[in-house]
């Protein structure tokens, strides 16, 4: 599936790949609707029908993964709503031991991820899986999300790293296309991101369901 010996860099999406992306569905679609309609005095099913055009509007730009727009546009603290519902926030099976594999290898590990600072401090807090990477970047620190080329650029400028001996593995199609642009030579996607849902079905990369079938011996 993959040569590790030709690897030097690791580079991981949290959501969906690390972490359980069933925490972030059930918050999106449950715990910020339920939490709009108290506030609109309105039902849930009304809150799920008002907010599905403004979460529509912002699909894949930076502001679809940023806190503090959410908190402005909702008039809801979202950080906070998120520390409320920590308890949810878990790894995706066979994750720590992926990542001590990594460790193991000597190869670099950088933890790419679209999530905004609040989000990202506190799933670190929460799963102490800080220790593993070599570097995080976020999105926000860029000012471009992993979707658009203007990221991998900025990137690149951070890292430096050789893109015929990296590996990137993210849930998302859209992010694996445009590290595939970029020139990324291994491109993996997850196809179990959510534990509660069945996996999806993926051609245009090499598919795995959960690091467990990644881990460099």
């Amino acid at each position: 599936m993959i040569d590790w010996s030709e690897i030097e860099t690791v580079l991981l999406d949290m959501d969906g790949t690390l972490l359980d992306l069933s925490f972030d569905n059930h918050f999106w679609q449950r715990v910020v609707p339920d939490s709009f309609a108290k506030r609109q005095n309105i039902s849930f099913d009304e809150a799920v029908e008002h907010l599905k055009p403004i979460f529509k509007a912002q699909e894949g730009l930076l502001n679809w993964y940023c806190l503090d727009y959410w908190s402005e546009t909702l008039g809801i603290d979202i950080a906070q709503l998120k520390t409320e519902t920590q308890e949810h926030i878990k790894e995706l099976p066979h994750t720590r031991d992926f990542l001590k594999a990594v460790k193991s290898s000597g190869k670099r590990c950088v933890l790419v991820t679209n999530a905004h600072a609040d989000s990202l401090s506190l799933k670190m807090q929460k799963t102490g899986l800080v220790e593993f990477f070599d570097a995080i970047v976020s999105a926000h620190d860029v000012g471009y999300p992993k979707e658009q080329q203007s990221f991998w650029q900025a990137f690149y400028r951070l890292e430096q790293f050789d893109k015929a001996k990296t590996v990137m593995v993210d849930d998302s199609l859209s992010v694996l296309k445009a590290a595939d642009t970029f020139g990324i030579k291994y491109i993996v996607a997850i196809t179990m991101p959510d534990s509660g849902e069945p996996p999806r079905i993926v051609h245009e990369f090499t598919a795995v369901e959960s690091l467990g079938e990644l881990k460099p011996e």
